[in-house]
């Protein structure tokens, strides 16, 4: 993932992000910018999990892209767990 230039880190994060929102629900509470950030720390988690499994360095675009949705998703029911949000 950190091989993927500022642009892709963008485009992925911001898809990862949105997706994952919509996944956990939490959609409405969040922007385009919100949806990037939530993408890219995601992207950061999901590459220290599946980097522990897998060469996620040079896995490609899809395999970027689903680890950071992965990482996405793990962010937000960690959120949700500690902010106590029921959506």
């Amino acid at each position: 993932m950190l091989s993927l230039g500022f642009f892709a880190w963008i485009v992925i994060g911001g898809l990862a992000g949105w997706l994952g929102s919509k996944i956990m629900g939490t959609d409405e509470q969040q922007g385009l910018l919100m949806n990037i950030v939530v993408g890219v720390i995601g992207g950061l988690i999901g590459g220290m999990i599946l980097g522990l499994v897998f060469d996620v360095e040079s896995a490609g675009w899809f395999f970027s892209f689903l680890t950071c949705l992965l990482g996405s998703v793990i962010l937000l029911w960690v959120v949700k767990k500690l902010t106590g949000s029921k959506s």
